[in-house]
């Protein structure tokens, strides 16, 4: 194992110092501005290029403000108003937000959206995934500028892995999108959008100091290289001390280390033809589990670590075919390597995904559509259990069609024909309708999806491979979901309320058993669940603007259920709050600063494996955030977790005896970082 602290003071400085030094650079070469036809196209160029998920125009009036914005997420580029798919859009005024809570990782930017639930999947080592409307956080595809750079199935420690630093807004498409994206997007799909570079070199840098002994250092650089081509460069540096809260000798908050580096090109000829490649570097030493000389209940020392190194890249190449089609290929590629410890069991593993897509697509003046290929690899190897290695080989044909009924009604209907080397044949379609009547907004969608199962189920990703038995005829998971979405637009109030509902077969969970005869339940094995999962829910969102006041008010009704063959009952999802609301309420002058207090509200969960309780207690999230602008520096504080909550207050978090899966801890239900404050500054140039 590598050492964890070596070379920390050093080695956290050189993202800052190396971005100095290309700013620098940058700014010299501002004398070759980037035309703003580079960046801004005619209509037509938009519409090609916002097919290659690479395009987003924002127009702001003084007074009233008016946002346009062409959404990337869905195959064919569309005002986010015209499109019957509903997307959410986080945009970047938020986002800026959320980077000064939590600039180390993405996170927070999710977590306070209204249906979406991060869910901490690790206690030891803090990785945590994203639940969309009460379905499990593998099935949510994450894409950064709609490539796979995190794998094709991402583990759970990579959502906090991935800074907000150079992001231009976040779209989130909730209920099976596997007619787009294949079988990782059963449950939904988050497409992180970068920043693009402007017709001006531009630079901003990013300083963090939390009272839980952690730091980070951001840094984003944009420039012009001639008026055809430009670039943009991501780094940082991120630490996190280890933090027993609870002084029971575990480790409440994991510690790690972490940098990451992340160039982009973005490149447009005269005809039209454009080309975006990034590539991007991460390695991170993560540390839990017990502290030295502090032994667990069976008087066992287990230390808990985790090494990541991930190298990825990608491309996105389009064009115009005559005035009314246009081509597109892309393609990505990730290698990932961990060195894991789970107290005495040790492992190496590598992930590998590799995506190659083209598609072709075109318009009249009532529709749009595409039609592509795509091929999509996904491999695993572990040095020490290779019993559970796996290659997945998925050629796909898929299409969307676009098409405006009239004035008020529009539809889109998307198919996707996938050919799993280990699945089989699946099919996934997905209809959407727009209905528009005078001041209104009706949308309506049902899809179908399937989910390819791996031995990584969150318990795994939590405790290792040690103790699970190998596969044995394991089905694909496979989902129905549909969603009727209502909105309107009062004034200076939107509201907007939605249905769903999700049916899921063959969900795949782990079941106890023994590994000798009238033994304990020491291992665990992978079954596909008897029975459905059925997920029935609702969200309310008011959002309403007053001059330089904005609140956002949210509520989320979740019930979702499975089926017990023990006692041949229904019972509730763990994890999984039937109420949670939140509140946020905003002021903010641009160029002169914002302060902003949110509420969030936990209600009653159902818990598993937990001998302290059967059901979680709810909770409130209090938080105070302000920030002060002075010329190029905006100064910020921003207090987490007013209450105090913390789930050590109310039981241990050790078990008495260690789970068969391995898990040496309870389920994190509530919080477990106690009250904090972090605070900086933010320098643009």
């Amino acid at each position: 194992m590598r050492s964890f602290y070596s070379c920390k003071t050093s080695l956290f400085l050189i993202p800052t110092l190396f971005s100095f030094q290309v700013l620098a650079d940058a700014k010299e070469a501002s004398s070759h501005q980037l035309a703003p036809a580079a960046v801004h196209n005619s209509h037509e160029q938009n519409s090609q290029l916002d097919r290659a998920g690479d395009k987003h125009e924002d127009e702001h009036e003084h007074g009233d403000e008016v946002e346009t914005i062409t959404v990337s997420s869905t195959r064919v580029g569309r005002n986010v108003s015209d499109e019957p798919v509903r997307i959410e859009v986080i945009n970047q005024e938020e986002l800026e937000e959320k980077a000064m809570m939590r600039p180390g990782n993405i996170s927070m930017l999710v977590a306070e959206t209204g249906g979406v639930r991060v869910q901490t999947t690790s206690p030891a080592l803090g990785s945590a995934n994203i639940r969309l409307q009460g379905l499990y956080g593998r099935y949510t595809q994450l894409l950064n500028d709609g490539l796979a750079l995190y794998g094709g199935q991402a583990a759970s420690i990579g959502l906090l892995q991935i800074p907000p630093t150079d992001l231009a807004r976040v779209e989130i498409i909730k209920g099976s999108a596997s007619s787009l994206y294949g079988g990782s997007a059963m449950g939904g799909v988050i497409n992180l959008v970068s920043r693009r570079p402007s017709d001006e070199a531009e630079g901003e840098v990013l300083f963090n100091f939390t009272s839980r002994d952690g730091q980070d250092v951001t840094t984003y650089l944009a420039a012009p290289v001639t008026d055809s081509l430009g670039v943009s460069l991501t780094a940082g540096g991120h630490h996190q001390s280890t933090q027993d809260l609870d002084d029971d000798g575990w480790i409440d908050m994991a510690g790690y280390e972490r940098y990451t580096a992340r160039p982009r090109l973005f490149w447009e000829g005269e005809s039209g033809a454009t080309l975006y490649a990034t590539v991007g570097y991460m390695t991170e030493n993560r540390q839990g589990g017990t502290l030295e000389g502090y032994p667990l209940p069976d008087g066992s020392f287990f230390e808990q670590s985790q090494d990541s190194e991930r190298i990825d890249s990608g491309f996105i190449a389009t064009g115009p075919l005559g005035d009314v089609l246009s081509w597109n290929v892309r393609g990505s590629a990730m290698v990932q390597n961990h060195d894991k410890q789970f107290g005495e069991d040790l492992d190496e593993d590598r992930h590998e995904s590799y995506l190659l897509e083209s598609t072709l697509s075109g318009y009249t003046d009532k529709s749009q559509w595409v039609v592509g290929l795509a091929m999509q690899s996904d491999r695993f190897e572990s040095d020490y259990y290779p019993e559970f290695d796996y290659s997945f080989d998925v050629p796909g044909l898929f299409a969307q069609a676009d098409y405006e009924l009239n004035e008020q009604l529009s539809t889109s209907l998307s198919m996707r024909l996938d050919d799993h080397s280990e699945y089989g044949t699946q099919l996934s379609p997905r209809l959407s309708l727009l209905y528009r009547p005078e001041d209104w907004t009706v949308r309506a969608s049902y899809g179908r999806g399937y989910f390819a199962p791996t031995p990584f189920v969150e318990e795994i990703e939590a405790a290792g491979l040690s103790r699970l038995a190998p596969l044995v005829n394991i089905e694909e998971e496979t989902a129905i979901t549909s969603s009727l979405d209502i909105g309107r637009q009062f004034d200076q109030l939107e509201a907007n309320v939605t249905f769903f509902a999700s049916n899921v077969e063959h969900v795949t969970e782990l079941e106890a058993y023994a590994s000798e005869i009238d033994g304990p339940l020491d291992r665990v094995r992978l079954v596909n669940a008897q029975g459905e999962s059925r997920i029935y829910g609702s969200e309310l969102m008011l959002r309403y603007k007053w001059n330089d006041f904005k609140v956002t008010a949210s509520y989320l009704f979740l019930d979702a259920t499975e089926y017990n063959a023990t006692t041949d009952s229904r019972q509730d999802i763990k994890l999984t709050p039937k109420h949670s609301a939140g509140l946020v309420a905003m002021w903010e002058q641009h160029g002169k600063g914002r302060v902003g207090f949110e509420a969030y509200y936990t209600g009653t969960q159902r818990l598993a494996g937990n001998p302290y309780r059967s059901a979680s207690e709810p909770y409130w999230h209090l938080g105070l955030l302000g920030e002060i602008t002075l010329g190029q520096f905006s100064w910020f504080i921003n207090a987490e977790n007013l209450l105090n909550i913390r789930q050590t207050k109310e039981d241990p978090l050790v078990l008495p005896m260690r789970a068969a899966d391995g898990q040496w801890t309870t389920d994190i239900w509530s919080r477990n970082d106690g009250f904090t404050v972090n605070a900086g500054v933010r320098m643009r140039f």
